[in-house]
């Protein structure tokens, strides 16, 4: 395998990393995924990065900081580059870009049913807070039905 190159997200990405979120399952009818990297291209774009491996997006994730705790938000990696380090490479520099701003801890949430995700959190030093996710929608994004 060749190796991985982490860089900042272009919008040239975009129908590669939707297709990618799709197959790993990230995308859900209330959640756009367009409206979702639009809405990240204006927030802090450099913390939006991808994985590529011979040219090709194999994964994602989207980070945040805004001056008390850092976000992970759309960790995907393709299952035929899975457990070869681009999770890992990919959450790496999303730390180290988040630690040179000043951010002294990581939040992020994983479906309570996604096993496998969270032992590979666990593996990278992640623990489960013993808090309470709580969210409110402000908009609406439910995907409009789209023709091939």
């Amino acid at each position: 395998m060749s190796a991985c190159a982490i860089r900042p997200f272009t919008a040239a990405d975009q129908e590669a990393v939707v297709d990618l979120w799709s197959r790993c399952g990230l995308v859900r009818p209330w959640n756009d995924p367009r409206k979702d990297i639009a809405r990240k291209l204006q927030v802090q774009p450099e913390l939006f990065l991808v994985a590529e491996i011979d040219g090709v997006i194999v994964g994602t994730v989207m980070a945040g900081y805004e001056g008390h705790r850092g976000w992970i938000n759309y960790l995907a990696v393709d299952a035929t580059a899975r457990r070869q380090g681009v999770g890992r490479a990919l959450m790496a520099e999303a730390e180290q870009r988040l630690r040179a701003r000043g951010c002294p801890k990581i939040n992020l949430q994983v479906r309570a049913e996604n096993r496998e995700v969270l032992a590979f959190y666990d593996r990278i030093g992640f623990k489960q807070d013993a808090v309470v996710s709580l969210g409110k929608r402000l908009e609406h994004d439910e995907l409009a039905p789209r023709c091939s």
